[in-house]
């Protein structure tokens, strides 16, 4: 008699939930586990009980409130970040909305994801799919990434004060710098940007995907992460040494040739292969046009493949690709599938990125 096929089921993805209100801690588990894929193995209401749950266990991923008794989400986010070991944060917060101050602070601080939390009347199936859409796309190991990871490069330090040497030739100096991320980016972003020492002038150009309405918020937080001005693209802006420019939440940012080693930006909406609004490819595919071996291209955590195309035409025009770690990103999707085709000159953590980007060195 033919023997049925051994069935091996992937474990549960373990989620921890604080929030100070037994209701939305009760509500929240049963949306949780509605799906089979996740279990709720605790669900508290202070950061303390939190901190003291994962002293003991791992978890997954943590629903975080922001408004909490004693120590609000916000503040303990880099401490629940250390004690989960690896876990991804969602902020679930009625704060939590589009365009929020609190959403980009959350993201920049590691979050992976936020979700605004309606009242206790709204806690529905329908916030319910929304929830667990976030958890599918978290947990998902084809966005993840299991392929081992290249050896990054080894890198001498460079403080925020230290001088950035010279290149060792002209032909591997590097004139601009395009970064492209989505889920977990703003984070790593801040990483590398902070990374960069003062001293460090070459135009920045960032495609991160985001709503409009969060623009001029994020376009603010980039100034500080960076310590130099930041705009939000408008449509023929000139690129200048010493700025940073952010795509528009609902335009590519692409480049145009002026002449004489000047360039500017021009935006459009012209459909994307990625999907994406806006999307890194054409930020990278128009700058490899323009500054061919002279670009320096960086991608960031995020899911799905947007950047992996403008990788591979800044490869062909002689450029440069550096790529985020699988062990520090968020998701692995974006600067995996860009690894994981060799089109990538090095793969390593933000800090390590901004430290090689500051040599204006080819790895």
């Amino acid at each position: 008699m033919a023997l049925a096929p051994l069935i091996v089921m992937a474990p549960a993805v373990r989620v921890l939930i604080v929030d100070d209100s037994v209701v939305a801690r009760v509500v929240l588990t049963r949306l949780v586990q509605a799906d089979g894929r996740f279990m709720v193995v605790a669900a508290v209401g202070t950061i303390a009980a939190a901190l003291q749950f994962l002293t003991d266990e791992a978890v997954d991923i943590i629903l975080l409130d922001v408004a909490l008794p004693g120590v609000d989400g916000l503040t303990a986010l880099p401490d629940m970040l250390a004690a989960g070991r690896g876990a991804r944060i969602v902020i679930v917060s009625s704060s939590a909305g589009d365009g929020a101050a609190t959403t980009v602070q959350a993201l920049a601080l590691g979050a992976a994801d936020t979700l605004e939390k309606p009242d206790a009347s709204g806690l529905s199936s329908d916030f319910g799919r929304r929830l667990v859409d976030r958890l599918s796309r978290l947990s998902d190991r084809s966005t993840t990434g299991r392929a081992p990871t290249p050896a990054p490069i080894a890198l001498a330090p460079i403080t925020l004060t230290s001088v950035a040497p010279p290149p060792r030739t002209a032909e591997d100096a590097y004139d601009i710098v395009a970064i492209g991320a989505s889920t977990g980016g703003i984070h790593a972003l801040g990483q590398m940007l902070r990374a960069l020492p003062p001293t460090f002038r070459l135009p920045i150009l960032v495609t991160q995907h985001l709503p409009t309405s969060f623009m001029p918020y994020f376009a603010a937080q980039l100034a500080l992460m960076a310590g130099r001005p930041c705009d939000v693209a408008t449509d023929r802006l000139r690129i200048r040494p010493g700025r940073l420019i952010v795509a528009p939440g609902d335009a590519h940012l692409r480049c145009v040739s002026l002449g004489e080693g000047n360039a500017a930006v021009r935006l459009t909406t012209d459909p994307a292969a990625s999907g994406c609004l806006p999307s890194v490819d054409p930020m990278l595919s128009s700058l490899a046009e323009v500054f061919g071996r002279r670009l320096m291209a960086v991608v960031l955590s995020g899911m799905g493949r947007d950047g992996a195309e403008g990788a591979r035409r800044v490869r062909a025009a002689g450029g440069c690709v550096v790529v985020q770690d699988q062990a520090s990103s968020v998701v692995w999707g974006m600067p995996g599938a860009i690894a994981m085709q060799g089109l990538a000159d090095a793969v390593l953590p933000p800090d390590a990125i901004g430290r090689l980007v500051a040599t204006r060195r080819r790895p």
